[in-house]
């Protein structure tokens, strides 16, 4: 059974903590914390979670498990304290707001032999894992091509308003939407190398990203493509697709699975079989749980693309 305590009571933290109250006999919510007083207090009233007054009220609460779900910049910092507490750490994404804090992050968690997971829904949804099976049997052919395409009309989204997930130094598409690609890119295709790329930014200094692009090769040499953009006339649009020499696959808005064959218009594919849920994979201690050394490629990456 897991008992978790909660770090970060903002959009995402809600969104988890939904999630959570529906594996209740899987997962409990022992206590929440937030430094924004009114918002702790509407969420613990809310879904009848009782508040903490700290950090270290939390990770001196009985939980076995820690959800962070601060913005980047405070990740390290709470990781390492939990860690030092012996609490296995849930993080949002990305890992932390750099390399070198990412880095910290995984020295810690090594140190004090703690569990680490990466919240990244794609990886325990029953559509990835249909996707993943296509490519790794086969089924499209030789994969000769990649393409991640991201259209954003607003950014920050309409649902997502915050002071920080606009900001230049922890915010922006390539932080908050791109980890999520870079992480099933890396498990279907290994190591990813960027060849080159490309990055606008507005004119006011403190703004996050409105376009990158960046190309570059996978380690078996399939070239990929990234493409974003924000802030354009259309409605949102993201498309993740794999070429394959007898099918190409496209994903599309996170969750739609689309088959495409030679002169034949594309397939919806919708049959799925069940898949562990991300809480089951904490639960079991699974391998395939995302952990901080892969949240620490996806840094990386992320790190290349906004800081070179």
């Amino acid at each position: 059974m897991i008992s978790i305590g909660i770090i970060g009571a903002g959009i995402i933290g809600e969104r988890i903590i939904k999630q959570l109250q529906q594996e209740e006999s899987r997962v409990e919510i022992k206590i929440v914390y937030d430094e924004q007083t009114e918002r702790l207090t509407e969420i613990s009233q809310t879904y009848g979670i009782p508040m903490a007054k700290s950090v270290e009220d939390v990770l001196h609460s009985d939980i076995n498990w820690v959800y962070i779900a601060t913005p980047p910049a405070f990740h390290a910092e709470i990781a390492e304290l939990a860690a030092s507490a012996g609490i296995n750490i849930l993080c949002e994404k990305p890992l932390a707001h750099n390399v070198e804090a990412g880095e910290s992050m995984v020295a810690s968690v090594q140190n004090n032999r703690v569990q680490t997971a990466m919240h990244f829904p794609l990886m325990y949804k029953p559509v990835i894992r249909e996707m993943s099976k296509r490519i790794k049997t086969g089924h499209i052919g030789k994969v000769v091509r990649i393409e991640l395409q991201t259209f954003f009309p607003d950014w920050p989204r309409l649902w997502q308003q915050n002071p920080w997930i606009g900001s230049r130094n922890q915010g922006g598409f390539v932080r908050e939407v791109f980890p999520h690609y870079f992480q099933l890119m890396n498990r279907l295709f290994g190591e990813l190398s960027f060849t080159s790329h490309h990055i606008t930014y507005p004119e006011q200094a403190d703004k996050c990203e409105t376009g990158m692009i960046a190309h570059g090769l996978t380690e078996d040499q399939i070239p990929f493509l990234l493409t974003g953009i924000s802030n354009i006339g259309q409605k949102e649009l993201l498309q993740f697709k794999v070429y394959g020499e007898q099918g190409v696959l496209t994903l599309e808005n996170w969750t739609t699975l689309y088959e495409s064959v030679k002169g034949e218009d594309r397939q919806l594919i919708s049959d799925f079989k069940d898949v562990p849920s991300l809480f089951d994979e904490m639960n079991e201690q699974s391998t395939l749980l995302v952990n901080f050394k892969e949240g620490l490629i996806v840094q990386r990456y992320i790190d290349h693309l906004l800081m070179d």
